[in-house]
């Protein structure tokens, strides 16, 4: 499989950095925080002291019901490093450390773990870690210290924002402690983590580029030294571990080991710096074990690493040209992971020098293995002899699991027996579905007839059409393919399923045309929404939201099922959301049936619940793909409900696609009026941020139940955002909630309601949040209404953002029968 472009990629990199040095560069470790558990006593570890946790610590605070400090009772090895482990706190009840933060962004969080025999065996340990209350450390135990690559540490990479960080240490059942020797809490350098735009692979190979990486915990599994001896903390400009890859190397004998002997490294302002890894790393180095009879396609240097599988994993590997004897400009070879990646290393493309730190990125998909192969080696058309240039080399390995839906893995092997029983099933489908639409295709093409002359009890499901709307000119002049001919469905099943668009079967009406309900012949329980004349939306709007639904898949966006374009029909078929649309179940405009609100009011609890979800549909759009997705019309009316209350973000018509690193997209004006980001309708600006605002109003829609205009109303209250943000200022929301509500919001859960729903409705675009912050503030009102906690003064709304809850599972609603009952048949 071919690698990524190298020219685009090692652009990309350059740009970081120079970016990255610039501020890294500028970097000095922080003084905050450095505990040392256990103890009243600090402790000086390289140039940090680690401040004893019974002494006084400003920003710090340990809650703890039953903790107890334990001390190794022999005095051991003098060194520094060695006393920081001779005491240790054990929790025998959920104890926390909160830390006061003052700035934002990625930070290093470090826990020291090493047992001693004082008082009962500490390897008895047995733990659960989390921080805001979702899980980063689960099931854990500590590694026996006789192992040669034991490391004391856990660590992680945490996003974190202004306010309390939170950490919990909760016993894995009664009979069960945690402990602790030291706690470590600083911010990390600049940029130190890349968010967006990282290479993604697999064992398949290239899988594009992974965004949003800063959003989830990264866990560090493997810090290796390759070519090196370890390395201690107090020789790491990180207070970092680093072992040797010997233990990892899969042939011994393809590889040796190698010095640099000059006296100083040549970084440089587009390269690494010393805080991505001290000079030790870059000094050493695994090479080739090559001589005169070695040939180019002789082996590979691998090494095999133990990772969780079916895991993201952000890997990054340290190069340092060490090994060539003047000029590198010869020097190339092969990167590869698993056996079906490979990526050119060019150091001299990075940095026409040798002795110049570089590193590179990726985010790798693990397999089922639980092994994942990194293998440097030199590629050739024959067996030339190997010259002095012709080598490979690496210096370090550094490999962090990004934490992911931890709450889901244990459900893991049950979901796989799922996957194993249905995938067959599936895929026995595929191929039916497959044969019928080559059979189509090998039809004569049938001429599109009217609504009352076609035959559509003849043709069969997802045929061909003699037609297509989708083979348009684009700007460019070129032609467009058929979008998705998987996707595709006859006009004569359309009619089929909605019996020939039965005015009985229609469900709604909205910008692209009207929209019924539906069974398909395989049964499955579909909305049809066929496009009219005379509607504001049209082939654009039909071709943007086929080509957007077709690359996108989650959980909280309704799925496509499919589309028909025969003649001049634009029709798309979606999965059928049982419970209709939110607005439905908030309130019902003047002049429309009250059917609508027939029914169960939704709860405080409800509602919470699907303004989360919703949330989480909006954060995939702008930062789960390579290109960010702006809805560009969210209201309660594109926000669907399933048989389940499942919340699905709908109408992908007005979306567009842009590169996530664009500031903005200036476009004309297109939403509906009362949604509208006021920035974007002043400047034509439109951004993901335009997004937040629309949102914010559903939030409002949510509480008050109410319309967002409604003319009928005293001057002051017609627009609702501008009324309810005016009782918010004045910190009276509870006075304009639905009355259905009153006394049944939990005050803490409304005030941090209302400060979310004001920062989303912030004037300017720079101002307000992103999505996944918002998510995770009403993930913490969900937490907040559920609670009977009194709140303490450091959860404050305007200090404490949560990490996100673990995403529950849900199956699709697609899957329900309809009843003969619920369809008019002839």
């Amino acid at each position: 499989m071919e690698g990524f472009q190298p020219l685009k990629i090692l652009s990309c990199l350059s740009v970081w950095f120079l970016f990255h040095f610039s501020t890294s560069n500028s970097y000095t470790l922080p003084d905050k925080y450095f505990i040392n558990c256990g103890s009243p006593s600090n402790v000086s570890v390289s140039t940090q002291t680690f401040i004893g946790d019974e002494s006084s610590h400003d920003g710090y605070k340990l809650s703890s019901g039953n903790s107890k400090a334990v001390e190794e009772s022999t005095s051991g090895n003098s060194k520094a490093v060695d006393e920081l482990y001779r005491t240790a706190r054990i929790f025998r009840q959920s104890s926390s450390h909160e830390f006061d933060i003052s700035e934002n962004g990625t930070y290093v969080v470090r826990f020291h773990f090493f047992h001693f025999s004082s008082l009962g065996n500490l390897s008895d340990a047995h733990f659960n870690i989390s921080a805001y209350k979702s899980p980063i450390l689960s099931n854990f135990t500590v590694k026996n210290s006789s192992s040669s690559d034991f490391i004391p540490t856990q660590e992680f990479f945490l996003p974190v924002h202004v306010g309390k960080l939170r950490i919990d240490f909760v016993p894995f059942d009664e009979n069960s402690f945690a402990f602790a020797n030291a706690i470590e809490v600083f911010l990390a350098p600049p940029d130190f983590i890349p968010d967006s735009f990282v290479p993604r692979v697999s064992g398949e190979g290239q899988k594009g580029e992974y965004n949003g990486l800063l959003r989830s915990p990264l866990h560090v599994i493997h810090r290796i030294n390759v070519g090196g001896v370890n390395i201690m903390p107090s020789n790491d400009t990180l207070l970092r571990y680093w072992i040797p890859d010997d233990d990892y190397l899969l042939i011994n004998n393809t590889a040796r080991n190698r010095r640099f002997n000059g006296d100083k490294l040549n970084y440089q302002k587009w390269g690494a710096t010393p805080f991505l890894a001290p000079d030790s790393v870059y000094r050493t180095a695994k090479e080739m074990n090559i001589n005169k009879e070695t040939t180019l396609n002789s082996f590979n240097i691998s090494w095999l690493f133990d990772v969780r599988k079916q895991s993201k994993h952000l890997v990054r590997l340290h190069f340092c040209d060490i090994v060539s004897p003047a000029a590198n400009e010869l020097t190339k070879f092969n990167l590869y992971i698993y056996s079906d990646f490979s990526y050119e290393i060019y150091p001299f493309r990075v940095i026409p020098q040798t002795a110049a730190p570089f590193y590179v990125d990726f985010v790798v998909d693990s397999d089922n293995s639980s092994l994942m192969l990194i293998s440097v080696g030199l590629e050739s058309d024959n067996n030339d002899s190997i010259n002095n240039n012709q080598i490979a080399f690496l210096n370090g390995v550094e490999i962090m699991e990004v934490i992911d839906e931890v709450a889901s893995r244990g459900h893991h092997s049950k979901r796989m027996k799922l996957f194993i029983i249905i995938g067959p099933c599936v895929g026995g489908v595929v191929l039916v579905l497959i044969i019928l639409a080559t059979f189509m295709f090998c039809l004569k093409r049938r001429k599109w007839m009217p609504v009352e002359t076609t035959d559509w009890r003849l043709v069969p499901l997802y045929g061909g059409s003699s037609h297509s709307r989708t083979k348009v000119k684009n700007r460019t002049g070129s032609a467009h393919a058929d979008f998705n001919l998987g996707l595709k469905i006859s006009f004569s099943e359309i009619l089929y399923a909605t019996r020939k668009f039965n005015t009985k079967l229609m469900i709604g009406e909205g910008g692209f045309g009207k929209v019924y309900k539906g069974l398909l012949r395989n049964g499955a329980k579909v909305a049809v929404k066929r496009s009219e004349p005379g509607h504001g939306q049209g082939l654009p709007e039909f071709q943007g939201e086929i080509m957007i639904l077709s690359k996108i898949r989650h959980q909280n966006l309704v799925p496509l099922i499919g589309y028909c374009d025969e003649g001049d029909e634009m029709i798309l078929v979606y999965e059928f959301m049982e419970k209709g649309t939110l607005r439905d179940h908030l309130y019902s405009q003047k002049g429309e049936s009250e059917e609508s609100t027939v029914g169960s009011k939704l709860s405080w609890d409800q509602r919470l619940r699907i303004c989360i979800d919703a949330a989480r549909g909006l954060d995939y759009l702008h930062t789960g793909s390579s290109q960010a997705i702006i809805h560009r019309d969210i209201k309660s009316t594109n926000i669907l409900l399933d048989e389940h209350y499942v919340a699905k973000v709908a109408d992908f018509g007005l979306s567009r696609l842009d590169q996530i690193d664009q500031t903005h997209v200036t476009t004309d004006v297109k939403g509906s009026f009362g949604y509208l980001d006021p920035e974007y309708f002043r400047c034509f600006q439109l951004t993901l941020k335009s997004d937040v605002y629309s949102f914010g109003v559903v939030l409002l829609e949510v509480l008050c139940a109410r319309p967002v205009i409604d003319h009928s109303l005293p001057r002051e209250q017609v627009n609702l955002s501008e009324w309810a943000m005016s009782w918010q200022r004045k910190g009276k929301l509870d006075k304009i909630v639905d009355p259905l509500l009153v006394g049944k919001i939990n005050v803490n859960c409304l005030r941090k309601y209302g400060e979310t729903v004001e920062k989303c409705l912030q004037d300017r675009g720079v101002d307000r949040p992103s999505m996944v912050y918002v998510l995770w503030d009403l993930e913490y009102c969900l937490k907040l209404q559920n609670t009977a906690v009194v709140r303490e003064p450091y959860e404050d709304s305007t200090s404490d953002v949560g990490l996100p809850l673990p995403v529950v599972q849900r199956l699709p609603s697609a899957s329900l029968e309809i009843g003969d009952s619920e369809l008019i048949h002839e």
